[in-house]
């Protein structure tokens, strides 16, 4: 596992989010990895430093000595002992702290020490987190080099509802097990990705879709954002989180002439395309401006027009020296089919997978794939988490 035998300093902050901050201890020591805690004074006031000494082993820290015995705790020697250092809740005075070296409790000090990769998840009030001082100071952690794992909209401590939710342990967790597993071969590359499914309006309230979730698309964004490429993920309307990594800019649409139009904008400076989405084959001719009513109508008679088909545009429009990689999902006849796409829409590879094996396909946190290569290889691979699954695929595309 990435992140087994790593050494991680958790400074946990006097914010609500506190709370938060016992299963991260937890998740991280499943993991493998060995975690010390540094609290900040206040953060004592809303989780206690035995749970957490208790989690993860080691004894809390929050002076620079222990009151009774006169122990020193060297912020240098810490420093240099971390491979990261997480800071979870991360309130807006720490941020201000750190952000203009403000050493004046141990979390900071060990902050401006410390020669690994910091990992900043800040929690606070969205009028906190909007305010410009704030804005300010999380682009002044940036530019040091810090990386900040950007925080939630959703209801607040104050019962409002806006941004300002520390991100969630698990999501913390992937952002450091993807940074310690990045492989880097995709540095200075560009990678176009869709991912989820269209939706075609026949109503305001109602349209023609399919089940694609966009886990597996948003899956290969982060492994490929992970090994260093700059990812643009146009995806369709999905009710996962998105990926946090700053490599991936993501381009919200809904239809499929919309993707397509994102796509072709992005295609011309790709290295390479990933065409994940589950896009509608098809679309109402003249979708209702109103709601179709049931009451006192007949049922309406729907007619449709093929959608545009993104991968054969882009396939068309492919030039020299840049990839294209496409999925098939089938019911029968899976093998041939996906060779027939390969070669009708000029791809480089096909990712291929079928309803018929159990685990894969829409709405599933595994896969099970064959990958059809233009070159003739076939290559199968066994059922696995999406996670792993989105490696074999950029794996197979570097090996073209």
């Amino acid at each position: 596992m990435s992140l087994a035998g790593k050494h991680i300093i958790l400074g946990i902050t006097g914010g609500i989010a506190a709370y938060k901050s016992a299963l991260l201890v937890r998740l991280l020591v499943k993991a493998g990895a060995e975690v010390q805690v540094v609290m900040t004074p206040n953060a004592k006031e809303f989780i206690t430093p035995v749970t957490l000494s208790t989690l993860s082993g080691k004894p809390v820290i929050s002076e620079f000595f222990t009151a009774n015995t006169g122990e020193w705790h060297s912020h240098v020697d810490l420093g240099l002992w971390a491979d990261a250092m997480v800071v979870a809740p991360a309130t807006a005075s720490t941020i201000g702290k750190m952000a203009n070296g403000v050493a004046d409790n141990m979390l900071v000090t060990t902050y401006l020490s410390s020669k690994a990769p910091i990992f900043v998840a800040p929690a606070m009030d969205l009028d906190m987190m909007a305010h410009p001082s704030t804005t300010r100071n999380l682009s002044l952690l940036r530019s040091y080099g810090n990386h900040i794992i950007e925080s939630r909209a959703g209801e607040l401590a104050s019962h409002l509802t806006g941004k300002g939710r520390m991100e969630e342990p698990e999501a913390i967790v992937e952002v450091l097990r993807a940074y310690f597993s990045r492989k880097d071969d995709l540095a200075g590359k560009k990678v176009l990705i869709t991912a989820g499914p269209t939706f075609e309006r026949i109503d305001p309230v109602r349209f023609i879709g399919n089940y694609s979730t966009g886990k597996m698309g948003y899956a290969i964004a982060q492994e490929a954002a992970g090994r260093g490429a700059e990812v643009t993920l146009v995806s369709g309307p999905v009710s996962i989180p998105a990926p946090v990594h700053p490599n991936i800019r993501i381009v919200n649409v809904e239809s499929a002439q919309q993707m397509l139009d994102a796509c072709e904008e992005v295609f011309p400076t790709a290295d390479a395309a990933i065409m994940c989405a589950a896009v509608a084959d098809y679309a109402p001719v003249a979708p209702s401006a109103i709601k179709i009513k049931r009451e006192g109508n007949e049922p309406p008679v729907i007619h449709l027009v093929k959608n545009p088909d993104i991968a054969r545009a882009l396939g068309a429009a492919k030039r020299p020296g840049q990839l294209l990689v496409g999925f098939a999902l089938e019911t029968d006849h899976e093998g041939d089919n996906a060779r027939a796409k390969l070669q009708a829409k000029n791809l480089d590879m096909v990712v291929l997978n079928s309803l018929r094996d159990a685990g894969a396909g829409f709405a599933t946190d595994t896969n099970k794939i064959t990958i059809f290569t233009a070159d003739g290889r076939t290559v199968p691979f066994e059922l696995k988490d999406k996670r792993a699954v989105a490696s074999d695929i950029i794996d197979t595309m570097l090996s073209l």
